[in-house]
């Protein structure tokens, strides 16, 4: 009784109770996940990740602790970028390439990531290098065009399946693995490479037009005795068609370029169609 007819009391005891309550709760985001650590030991997980949850009704909000005991650790719920260092990768055909490669993963076993490797940071480095050794050893199970060809989305999906299988010992989960570039390292590696596409390019073209060439031959000659078996029956037919059908064609064939001068007398059998004498 004495205590609360003390006014400096009651205002220290208010104080003492708002130091308690603030320091009791905390506001967990809908894009975080929050460890309660009692006394170095997980204790409880705050809106902990699943991907069946509907955005809003996950968990997220006020949450309590015990002062002093108990302390929040907090790992990002979202997908995070994995920038990888750029891997040297000796492909089956014999060439050094620089590939530059990249991850996103995100975190949904908060716990188990607690337990083994502490923190996000730590996680993104084990994944790194267990990425890179992958990346090693699968890329270098190929040659130099697969890596170049669209077989490379298939072989980035047999990456990423095994990477997860190492990820989950983290509590991680890789959502892709993407390659952004696969260069020969400059200089006379780079150079050797170019000049050999260029030469297999070369011969490749060159190998198409012969074909072109030999089509284009079997049609001509596919087309003259078409032309001759038509002019076969049209001379058994009409012979004086036929006579007129050729008299215009030797015509076309001397006037084609459109400045010949022939000089002839008026009865030349050659101008015998200008004349009007067919069928005499």
């Amino acid at each position: 009784m004495s205590l609360l007819r003390n006014p400096i009391a009651l205002v220290g005891l208010g104080f003492l109770a708002l130091i308690l309550l603030t320091t009791a709760l905390f506001t967990v985001s809908e894009t975080q996940q929050a460890i309660v650590v009692r006394l170095g030991k997980p204790d409880r997980i705050v809106n902990r990740y699943n991907a069946n949850d509907p955005f809003g009704a996950t968990g997220a909000g006020l949450a309590l602790k015990v002062p002093f005991i108990e302390n929040v650790v907090w790992v990002d719920k979202r997908i995070r970028d994995l920038d990888m260092p750029q891997q040297v990768v000796l492909s089956t055909d014999q060439l050094r390439l620089v590939v530059d490669a990249f991850a996103r993963f995100r975190v949904t076993d908060p716990l188990r990531m607690y337990q083994t490797v502490r923190s996000e940071e730590r996680v993104a480095d084990e994944l790194s290098r267990i990425l890179g050794s992958r990346l090693r050893n699968e890329l270098g199970r190929q040659t130099f065009a697969t890596l170049l060809s669209p077989e490379r989305g298939q072989l980035m999906d047999t990456i990423q399946e095994a990477v997860n299988r190492e990820a989950s010992r983290y509590g991680a989960e890789i959502v892709d693995v993407r390659i952004k570039r696969a260069d020969l390292p400059p200089g006379d590696p780079l150079q050797s490479a170019f000049l050999r596409m260029q030469t297999a390019r070369q011969q490749e073209a060159e190998s198409i037009r012969a074909q072109g060439r030999k089509q284009a031959q079997i049609i001509r000659a596919e087309a003259d005795a078409e032309a001759a078996r038509v002019y076969a029956q049209s001379f058994g037919k009409d012979q004086d068609f036929y006579a007129f059908y050729r008299a215009m064609q030797a015509y076309r064939t001397t006037f084609n370029n459109g400045n010949a001068s022939v000089v002839l007398s008026p009865d030349n059998e050659f101008l015998r169609e200008f004349q009007g004498v067919r069928g005499r």
